[in-house]
């Protein structure tokens, strides 16, 4: 694979994530083509990237001409194959779970056109999948890399970038410089369970968990301590509901699993939660009551 240089981004996925990334795109000046099955989530995601761009040219972070103009270079698909046909990296945003995200990736290889198959970038956003098992299905596993966005993407500057065992430097290279062009800060990772952030935050937020189900202290006391004490801008347990107590557990789960070790243990408080439907923010309740 020679210097490339990406110019045009398919973005497979219009969820929340998947819209943050084709926010973030098409205002840094490419074109972007965002695919989704469903007719209603990319209305949905049209209407949220309108609505973040206005946000943004209302507090003076962009010109307001820039929000037309940004959504001028987004164009929505149904159809996979009419979506790929010239990108330079396809970037699937579709749920968390490998068997997805799989059968996402060979219907992708299916329809590309085969001289582009060599040259195009595979990228996943991901938490805590590994890159390494999703290339396995892959001709070209050197182009398969993690970009792992935060949400909100047009807010949070990070992104993990995760090498898989066969991810090429040059792949790597090309990802980064994209990343720096998208206006955000990319860290380069290698592929073990939830590679640094989820490795670090989840059991920090399960801890919390461990806390206030052993009564050390309520949970207001526990999330003041990590927001006065070590400058978290939201504490450990309403951080949780945030990201919905069902992904925590599924992350817990995904170390535990993955490093075999005991610390990783997901709190029986999680489990009885995630089994009650108490997700957090999006369900109106977890460990704080939320309106819906």
């Amino acid at each position: 694979m020679h210097n490339q240089h990406i110019h045009s981004i398919t973005i497979v996925g219009a969820g929340t994530m998947g819209n943050g990334i084709a926010h973030v795109c098409a205002m840094a000046g490419f074109p972007v083509k965002l695919m989704d099955s469903s007719e209603g989530q990319l209305r949905v995601a049209l209407q949220t990237i309108k609505k973040n761009l206005t946000r943004m040219a209302e507090k003076q972070k962009i010109k307001p001409i820039e929000v037309s103009t940004s959504l001028a270079r987004i164009q929505t698909y149904t159809n996979i194959k009419q979506a790929i046909s010239d990108a330079d990296i396809v970037i699937e945003v579709v749920p968390e779970q490998l068997s997805l995200k799989k059968l996402v990736w060979s219907q992708i290889e299916q329809d590309i056109d085969p001289k582009r198959l060599k040259q195009t970038i595979f990228a996943t956003n991901t938490s805590s999948i590994s890159i390494s098992e999703l290339a396995e299905g892959v001709t070209h596993p050197e182009n398969m890399i993690g970009m792992h966005f935060f949400n909100p993407v047009p807010v949070m500057s990070l992104v993990e970038i995760i090498l898989g065992n066969k991810t090429s430097e040059q792949t790597f290279k090309t990802v980064e410089l994209l990343t720096r062009e998208l206006g955000k800060t990319p860290i380069r990772v290698h592929d073990f369970p939830g590679f640094v952030s989820n490795r670090i935050l989840m059991p920090m937020i399960n801890e919390a968990i461990y806390a206030l189900h052993e009564g050390v202290a309520d949970k207001e006391a526990i999330d003041q301590v990590m927001t006065l004490g070590m400058a978290h801008p939201m504490g450990p347990l309403r951080l949780a509901d945030f990201i919905g107590l069902d992904v925590c557990l599924n992350i817990m789960n995904v170390l535990h699993k993955g490093f075999q070790d005991a610390k990783y243990t997901p709190c029986p408080l999680l489990r009885e939660m995630v089994d009650k439907g108490h997700l957090g923010n999006k369900t109106g309740r977890g460990f704080y009551i939320y309106e819906v």
